[in-house]
């Protein structure tokens, strides 16, 4: 498999990446095929294991989370893991399960929110749908596949502003009844079109020759459609949906492609964080303790490789606005293409500790590459991320990190083009670092 060498190449896989994985399930898909491809085995969890030092493995739960791990030939209690960590989910408008809406001579859907939505950027998109479908396959079981509808299928019409001339001075949106996405008109018979066919006619348009008895549920996500893409006049920024936090995963699956195998490494990529972790595929749930549970089944050598172990949290960074520079702490704005982020919070909503950030600044001043700090302003309360969680429920030491974007959480984002290759480069070189990094000389 070959891995980013250049910054051309990576923002090229990353924007490819983004555009192939609407949805956790695809993400995690797409990155466990191109582990398979570089002689990554896959680990099953509901059979015994016997890893190898020297070997690479990995491991899908749900569908929506993944565990890569190069198990090193370092001793893990002298040299411990170094882990990065992830989320593969995004804020979004979710399908509820009665999905057809009929109103005013229109089949629309019903639709849920998912995570800290900037409603606003949903309306007037092409849209598309996509997820995980369960249905009752030909021998009478269950059986789940993944789906794409790709071409827009949906909108959210604005209403004009002739029928709402406040729109632009005093806007609140109701999503129960105003982020319905319509899909088409209704028939004469209401009763022709139902969601459940729709499903089907799209299993069997990506599965030929699929034989599916019944329908039984459904995860699905709606998603904008415009590609991701390299943009400004210096081509300095990348817009896509989903940065936040795609541009995480995918530099974290360079990073440990290119592992050399000496030291281990693991880059852990969960599911539900924007809706809190808290989930058996979240970094709240018991996914990454019950892996190394598995890998060093003794608890005094686990505790002792923990000790030596360092996680890094990978989550986008608050960029400082130009339009709304009153909303950033004045002496912590980073800038975009300014290099990568550490987050610190005295009230532990960033698990940022002087002894993490400080490896992380040897490290990217060993590089040459810059690096910026974030702050939240005082009188405003800070986010949190799978940081806190992980140290918290792993006991490892942590770092919370992230590149710095813009319109976080939106069906849009920004961030610079460089940052995510400049992170990465670090990542690697955290990745190779020969001695432990979770532990450090006393006073």
């Amino acid at each position: 498999m070959q891995v980013s060498d250049t910054l051309e190449e990576f923002n090229e896989g990353l924007i490819r990446f983004i555009g192939e994985s609407p949805t956790p399930f695809h993400a995690s898909k797409s990155m466990a095929e191109q582990l398979a491809a570089a002689g990554f085995t896959e680990l099953k969890e509901s059979e015994s294991w016997t890893l190898v030092p020297g070997e690479r493995y990995y491991l899908l739960r749900n569908g929506s989370s993944l565990i890569a791990f190069v198990y090193g030939r370092e001793s893990l209690i002298d040299s411990g893991i170094r882990m990065l960590g992830a989320h593969t989910d995004s804020p979004c408008l979710k399908v509820k399960p009665n999905a057809r809406v009929i109103s005013a001579g229109y089949y629309q859907l019903g639709v849920e929110v998912y995570g800290g939505v900037l409603l606003s950027t949903w309306f007037d998109r092409d849209l598309s749908i996509a997820g995980r479908v369960t249905f009752r396959s030909a021998n009478g079981s269950p059986v789940s596949r993944l789906i794409d509808f790709v071409a827009p299928v949906a909108m959210v019409p604005s209403l004009a502003i002739h029928l709402d001339r406040d729109v632009n001075r005093n806007r609140s949106i109701n999503p129960q009844e105003e982020l319905r996405p319509l899909l088409m008109l209704a028939d004469d018979d209401p009763d022709k079109f139902t969601f459940p066919a729709l499903l089907l006619a799209q299993l069997q348009k990506q599965y030929p020759g699929i034989e599916v008895r019944e329908i039984l549920d459904f995860e699905l996500s709606l998603y904008d459609t415009q590609r991701p893409a390299l943009i400004g006049l210096r081509r300095e920024f990348i817009a896509s949906a989903r940065l936040d936090n795609l541009l995480s995963c995918y530099l974290g699956l360079e990073s440990i492609l290119a592992a050399k195998g000496d030291q281990s490494c693991l880059l852990v990529c969960t599911d539900h964080e924007e809706v809190g972790s808290a989930s058996a595929c979240g970094a709240r749930g018991p996914m990454l303790d019950q892996f190394l549970q598995r890998l060093i089944p003794e608890t005094s050598d686990r505790l002792r490789a923990l000790d030596a172990s360092m996680m890094i949290s990978a989550d986008n960074a608050h960029g400082i606005h130009p339009n709304y520079r009153q909303k950033h702490d004045a002496e912590h704005g980073p800038l975009l293409n300014g290099g990568p982020v550490i987050k610190v919070n005295a009230n532990q909503r960033y698990a940022t500790t002087s002894e993490t950030s400080g490896l992380f600044r040897l490290l990217c001043d060993d590089l040459g590459v810059p690096v910026q700090s974030f702050v939240s302003r005082t009188d405003m309360e800070c986010g949190s991320t799978i940081g806190p969680i992980t140290a918290a429920e792993v006991g490892v030491k942590t770092l919370d990190i992230g590149v710095p974007t813009f319109a976080m959480h939106s069906t849009r984002e920004l961030a610079g083009s460089q940052d995510a290759y400049a992170l990465m480069r670090v990542i690697r070189a955290y990745f190779a670092r020969p001695r432990a990094p979770g532990r450090f000389d006393g006073q």
